[in-house]
């Protein structure tokens, strides 16, 4: 049914969109052409012959089509001012168009196939939105001399430089290119934004040096010989390391080998840090995976521990990096055996691959052969975009970690693996020689001692220091390059966390060895370890040390004042008594210590609090109002909960009690599985919003008011996260809609976190609630529920009843965030 809308000017707006149309309907048509803004997404349009006749349109949707080739008849549109042609399959568009749209203000032709722009694409000087994320364009050059552009999106796509005439354009106010392969400039400089971008180009020499720069990630379980690795390929020789020298959380050093620049990353191979190695991996990385053939068993179980477990994560966190399959430990085999161990990974390796592919291939496929497959664009095109990631896994290499001849041929493999450009095609970078003279000033105020043997310097000082070396840089431009060293690497500086904004950590191997003082494998014995001056340096005594160990084995938790007694140890070995550094790193009883505040930020643990019985007449905590506790308690926080390592739902179950099937219930699916330690990441965040809570393994409930809610990791057929809400606590509509607000928020805070995997996707279910009905409710435009700030229905229609396949009829606000009054 067609819907017709007045606007200011009395025109009509003709809203087709979701109609499943394959040609232009004749409503279109009926008035005469008067139509101004035309609504035809979410169909299965091929071609829209006829739209030239409707000669006042100003506003034309054609979003999520099935339009391959552009149309020329859109050229006779001469009053369009806003045009959306994204999540089509638009391969080129042809000459002859843009010069005919000289009103046009607003393009998107994102999410299509475009690989190149037609030239006469300046004509259209109007110009100040411009989308063209998710194509596979190779250059920008056509929309150089669009003057007015404001605004400009140009995410994954294949461009390997951006125009530095672009960015001489000053009305431009928005600019991304995330996700390409970029060497000049370099995307860790994109990543600050078009500040840093125009800062960079004017920097830029005319000859300006070219650098090849990786970052090396060597990961494996505990004992596969990634430190041997490591540290030999570092020395250029066999470099032994024996167990009790193996890596603790993770070794860091820089190497230069023939013009190349490696940054070397060794990663603790025990499971109790793998919950920390998301801080630290990043893109565009090359990584070393280590694979003990001595320990190798050629079953499934040994293959998923090894091998699986590690790629599989790589594809969720980072799915365009590189891989380099390192067998060691091959002095401790037969040749046959070896042999044998190699083709047997080989062949799981491939298959993993080619299935990783199949399974969203198949996915895609039965989304689009649906129904209604309008309804599953967003859905189709996330499946897209991870099918065009592509994660490299090269040929496996056998290593004997003794043999000098063995190293030799390892390095020879990874430099020629790094310098090839169809394997690493933004290994070259293009840098200003400022970024490289602020590095070396960096390193020499450290030789002189200009700055602290720990590294941790204030910003300001920093910047004072190089300023006077580098007069011709102001703040700004000396911050971006920090910026840029801090992305690469070479320096830490979280300006981003309120706390350490102010300090600089110019010996990022500093900060790592703080970390290894609580986030490591033997915490108990260090716990142990702890004397009884130390214990009375803090005031504490040598029953409550039992107590810290006692709660860290059984809840997880290590007091505030052990943290402080293990890094102040830490700190002592190597600074001795510089009580300004502890007082800063470590804390004190009133305030937070810098290593905390990096461990909360990166959602590796959160402040234990005081759970009280719920007060069913508490006041509603809503994000961004003012809130007054009903009962307040003053209190402070003694402890930090590192949920990763809890291992039962005892808690949880005593305060849930149990599931109820009336219960709202929400099933959020991350496909392809959801990643190691994202569920415990949610936990933190949601948690730190809402209190009291209690955490389990794989649960966790919380309250907000007098309301209960349950979050669940889930390992079914399928993974998801469930969400559920006490049905007995929803006794109104106005309890339903401060659940749904509820849910939203936690559900925010999941999209969020899922950003940081490339490789997910989601899907929302609300289930049948009937008994033994597998059924369910699916979800769409729930993304725009989550942005809209909740105000504005989702679009479920007017219908107060929903019925599934099995024939159960359910209430629509029990299954969707509607709003009981919508009008859509």
């Amino acid at each position: 049914m067609l819907t017709l809308n007045g606007n200011q000017n009395g025109k009509k707006d003709d809203d087709f969109s979701g109609k499943k149309l394959k040609t232009l309907p004749t409503e279109l048509f009926k008035r005469g052409g008067d139509a101004v803004k035309v609504d035809l997404q979410r169909n299965r349009l091929k071609q829209i012959s006829g739209i030239s006749q409707l000669t006042n349109l100003k506003e034309l949707n054609l979003s999520r089509n099935e339009i391959t080739d552009f149309p020329l008849e859109i050229g006779g549109l001469r009053q369009l001012e806003k045009l959306y042609m994204n999540q089509n399959s638009l391969k080129t568009i042809p000459e002859n168009v843009f010069p005919s749209l000289g009103k046009l203000q607003f393009l998107k032709l994102s999410t299509n196939r475009l690989e190149k722009l037609p030239i006469d694409v300046n004509k259209c000087q109007g110009l100040t939105y411009l989308n063209l994320s998710n194509n596979c364009l190779k250059n920008l050059d056509p929309i150089v001399d669009l003057s007015h552009l404001k605004e400009l999106y140009v995410e994954r796509n294949q461009l390997y430089e951006l125009p530095d005439k672009l960015f001489q354009n000053s009305s431009l106010t928005q600019f991304k290119a995330n996700g390409n392969p970029l060497r000049k400039p370099p995307v860790e400089v994109c990543a600050g934004g078009l500040r840093d971008i125009q800062s960079y180009f004017s920097m830029l020499e005319a000859n300006a040096p070219h650098v090849y720069t990786v970052k090396t990630m060597f990961l494996g379980n505990s004992m596969a010989g990634k430190s041997t690795l490591c540290r030999s390929l570092e020395k250029g020789c066999p470099v032994p390391v024996e167990e009790a020298d193996r890596t603790v959380g993770i070794d860091i050093s820089e190497v230069d080998r023939d013009g190349i620049r490696f940054f070397f990353w060794d990663f603790a191979g025990q499971e109790e840090y793998y919950f920390t190695h998301h801080v630290f991996i990043t893109a565009q990385a090359f990584v070393i995976l280590a694979i003990n053939l001595a320990s190798y068993n050629m079953d499934d179980q040994s293959f998923k521990e090894n091998v699986d477990f590690w790629i599989k994560n790589l594809q969720l966190k980072i799915p365009e990096s590189v891989v380099l399959l390192v067998g060691t430990h091959v002095d401790q085999c037969t040749e046959t055996e070896v042999n044998e161990k190699k083709k047997h990974i080989e062949e799981r390796v491939k298959k993993m691959l080619e299935n990783h592919t199949v399974t969203l291939e198949l996915r895609r496929k039965n989304l689009q052969d649906g129904d209604n497959p309008s309804l599953n664009y967003d859905q189709i095109d996330q499946i897209e975009r991870l099918t065009e990631y592509k994660l490299k896994v090269l040929e496996f290499i056998l290593i004997d970690c003794t043999k000098q001849e063995d190293i030799d041929r390892l390095l020879t493999r990874i430099k020629n693996d790094v310098l090839n450009k169809d394997t690493f095609p933004n290994i070259e970078k293009t840098l200003p020689m400022s970024y490289y003279d602020v590095e070396k000033d960096i390193y020499e105020l450290v030789r002189n001692k200009d700055i602290p043997k720990h590294g941790i310097v204030s910003q300001n000082v920093l910047l004072s220091e190089l300023k006077n070396r580098r007069d011709t840089l102001d703040d700004d431009k000396l911050k971006l390059i920090l910026q840029y060293l801090h992305r690469i690497g070479v320096i830490m500086w979280y300006k981003e966390i309120q706390e350490l904004e102010g300090s600089v950590f110019v010996k990022p191997s500093f900060l790592i060895s703080l970390f290894k003082t609580i986030v490591r494998h033997d915490l108990v014995q260090e716990l142990n370890k702890i004397s009884a001056a130390q214990l009375r340096l803090e005031n504490a005594l040598g029953k409550q040390k039992k107590k810290w160990i006692c709660d860290y084995k059984d809840r997880a938790s290590l007091s505030n004042v052990a943290i402080r007694i293990l890094v102040r140890t830490e700190l002592e070995k190597n600074y001795s008594q510089d009580e300004e550094l502890i007082e800063e790193v470590v804390g004190t009883k009133k305030k937070e210590g810098s290593l905390l505040s990096l461990l909360k930020h990166f959602d590796v643990c959160l402040s234990t609090k005081q759970n009280r019985p719920l007060n069913p007449k508490a006041n509603e905590f809503c994000p961004k109002k003012d809130w007054v506790a009903s009962n307040p308690i003053v209190y402070e926080p003694d402890a930090c909960l590192f949920p990763n390592y809890l291992s039962d739902n005892e808690q949880v179950k005593l305060k849930w009690e149990s599931d109820d099937t009336e219960d709202l219930n929400i099933h959020v699916f991350l496909l392809p599985e959801i990643p190691h330690g994202f569920f415990h990441r949610l936990v933190i965040r949601t948690c730190s919003l809402y209190s009291p809570y209690w955490i389990g393994k794989d649960q966790c409930m919380l309250c907000s008011g007098n309301k209960r809610f349950l979050l669940r990791e889930r390992h079914d057929d399928d993974q998801f996260i469930e969400i559920r809400c006490k049905d007995s606590e929803l006794e109104t509509p106005e309890d339903i809609q401060k659940a749904w607000r509820v849910i939203r928020e936690i559900m925010k805070r999941l999209i969020t976190l899922t950003e940081q995997w490339q490789g997910l996707y989601q899907t929302v279910h609300s289930p049948c609630k009937a008994q033994d009905c597998d059924d369910y409710f699916e979800w769409n435009d729930w993304q725009e529920w989550l942005e809209d700030s909740g105000t504005n229905p989702f679009n479920v229609g007017l219908e107060e009843n929903h019925t599934c396949c099995n024939g159960h009829i359910r209430r629509t606000e029990l299954l969707f965030p509607r709003t009981p009054d919508a009008k859509t």
